[in-house]
């Protein structure tokens, strides 16, 4: 038995075969996490180790299940296990904790939310539409609209995503020349406010939909924002809010097919003036087979929502067609890139 355990920790079995097995098994490694951050295991062990006694109380779990996916969870970097036998966090897992500043709990919360409709995701490949509505009765935004507690989530989510892409965005591109932004979509506005705060002579636009009023509020009082920085009701389909000479559509156009894609940055184009700039910031994928999360996220995109990544001649192409001109590609240190758009 240790012969093979040791055949196996040193790669000799790490055939074809087996391989697709580790990629399997990453499935079952994501909804533990999922489900350790549900329970909150992460803010549980803040202050210190506890043994699994105390966190099985704590999260009203059964303490041999409870130790099975703490130790499933030890092994992929996230806890570690102590000399008496009790769990801590390691500095990975410390970002599942609600107040770390660069936590990604609420995105892990609302991933184990929606599970099911990656369940259901032959509805996709057998169509090429999203699964949501299949499994839900309704399109994604239309159930968010309708289960307010679960809009919380996924806007919380949202902003642990745009927290994370905030400094790689502001510290690859200067928005020195900005003195009106209006962030198209803009939710609670974290990137928003970001870009205010180290960018003092500009000011700034959440534009919306009506039911975002309250976080966007609330995120511009909380930053310091107030008479700066201003929330907008509008509908992108309809139209978008003019008067800005720096426009943001961040993880906006990846969310649509193209059509509605084009009527999204064709309102822009009518926004934004002939001397205006749009900052998309997106996913890009490559236009040759290497390996980027951008085409994990592509495929996410076509189960949840129909839409889709695209590459950077794609996008040139969609804004071509919007009467906007790609001018170029800025990567960042996120999988997300900046495309800087201009009137064509």
């Amino acid at each position: 038995m240790m012969r093979d355990e040791q055949r196996y920790e040193d790669g000799g079995q790490h055939d074809g075969a087996m391989r697709l097995l580790e990629l399997h098994d990453y499935f079952l490694q994501a909804r533990a996490i999922q489900l350790a951050a549900e329970l909150g295991i992460a803010d549980l062990l803040a202050d210190g180790p506890q043994s699994v006694g105390h966190l099985a109380a704590a999260t009203s779990t059964d303490r041999d299940a409870l130790h099975r996916l703490l130790r499933t969870l030890t092994g992929c970097g996230i806890f570690a296990g102590t000399a008496s036998g009790d769990y801590e966090l390691t500095a990975m897992g410390a970002h599942l904790r609600r107040d770390h500043p660069r936590s990604v709990r609420s995105f892990m919360v609302l991933g184990g939310t929606f599970v099911g409709v990656f369940v259901d995701a032959m509805h996709s490949l057998r169509t090429g539409n999203a699964t949501f509505s299949q499994t839900y009765g309704e399109p994604l935004f239309s159930h968010l609209r309708h289960h307010p507690d679960r809009q919380s989530l996924f806007d919380a989510a949202m902003a642990d995503l745009s927290r994370l892409e905030s400094d790689a965005v502001l510290n690859t591109y200067d928005f020195t020349r900005a003195r009106t932004i209006v962030d198209v979509g803009g939710g609670d506005g974290s990137l928003l406010s970001a870009i205010l705060l180290r960018y003092r002579e500009a000011r700034g636009v959440i534009f919306d939909q009506p039911h975002v009023a309250a976080a966007a509020d609330n995120g511009i009082v909380a930053s310091g924002l107030t008479g700066r920085c201003t929330f907008a009701a509008g509908d992108f389909f309809e139209s978008v809010r003019p008067g800005g000479d720096l426009y943001l559509l961040k993880s906006i156009v990846h969310d649509w097919p193209d059509e509605q894609a084009l009527t999204i940055l064709r309102n822009c184009r009518r926004a934004m003036g002939p001397h205006g700039r749009l900052l998309l910031i997106e996913r890009v994928l490559p236009a040759n087979d290497a390996p980027h999360p951008s085409k994990t996220m592509d495929f996410a995109m076509l189960v949840l929502l129909g839409g889709r990544e695209r590459t950077g001649d794609e996008y040139a192409a969609l804004c071509g067609q919007a009467g906007l001109r790609l001018d170029r590609v800025i990567g960042t240190s996120t999988p997300s890139s900046i495309l800087e758009v201009y009137p064509a």
